[in-house]
């Protein structure tokens, strides 16, 4: 198996149909040891228990420091080792700019860049122990091509920002054997656009997608399991593309 034995922490993993909790699935069988941190409401510990009985679920808001520090110190307690993280917590919103309040931003960026910054400072102290260990950050394709489907432009900076959060990690810890890559996915069907978007729409933009559908969490998980693997051994500092052709450049 392609992560046996790795003790993979993984944020936002606790949405039964959400990113997080597929590539939670896909790491699970393909032997890795899950440790799901997620909000209180999401019940992280279910969504572990659903994986079996060896994985862990943490109540974490990742804006919290703390709550990152005393989440990554529950998991060492339990393992005794971080080999993968998995930044996937985020959240959007629909907005254009001039209507973008304070709060709004705010809001926006501390879930998804803010919280990649401060989980991955929880983790990579002991990564560095190790001298070893991967990382990878999900984004998204709005960062690349300037907006996307369903986020305001304030989500498109905050998704962009973890692109270079993550190359700049990427460069600065390589040297110590920890590798850091992201993920951009295209439009993914899960809980994040139920009810936004109709079949009719869906259909629609699935006629501009070079693969002819939307994305499923399985094809993020997959590639996830890759960059998390020794697979992508000689992988760091890259953007993988996962969006059936959405925007080839």
């Amino acid at each position: 198996m392609l992560l046996n034995d790795k003790v993979a922490v993984i944020t936002g993993g606790a949405g039964v149909h959400g990113l997080g909790f597929a590539t939670a699935r896909a790491m699970a069988e393909q032997g890795a040891i899950i440790a799901i941190l997620d909000l209180e409401h999401a019940d992280p510990a279910g969504a572990a228990a659903s994986l079996g009985g060896k994985h862990l679920g943490l109540v974490t808001d990742v804006t919290d420091k703390a709550a990152c520090e005393a989440a990554s110190a529950a998991v060492i307690k339990a393992f005794g080792r971080i080999d993968i993280l998995i930044n996937n917590a985020g959240i959007t919103q629909a907005a254009q700019t001039l209507d973008i309040t304070a709060s709004d931003y705010d809001r926006i960026l501390d879930v998804s860049l803010r919280g990649t910054l401060q989980m991955s400072q929880a983790v990579l102290p002991f990564m560095r122990q190790q001298k070893s260990g991967a990382i990878v950050c999900i984004s998204s394709v709005s960062a690349q091509r300037g907006g996307g489907i369903l986020g305001g432009p304030h989500y498109s900076a905050a998704k962009a920002g973890v692109l270079g959060l993550a190359r700049a990690m990427a460069r600065e810890f390589g040297p110590e054997g920890i590798r850091v890559n992201c993920i951009a996915p295209g439009l993914i069907e899960t809980d994040i656009i139920q009810g936004k978007l109709s079949t009719e729409r869906k259909q629609e933009i699935a006629s501009t997608i070079p693969l002819a559908r939307l994305g499923r969490a399985s094809d993020v998980a997959g590639a996830c399991v890759f960059l998390a693997s020794d697979l992508s051994a000689y992988c760091t500092g890259v953007t993988l593309d996962v969006n059936g052709g959405m925007l080839i450049h």
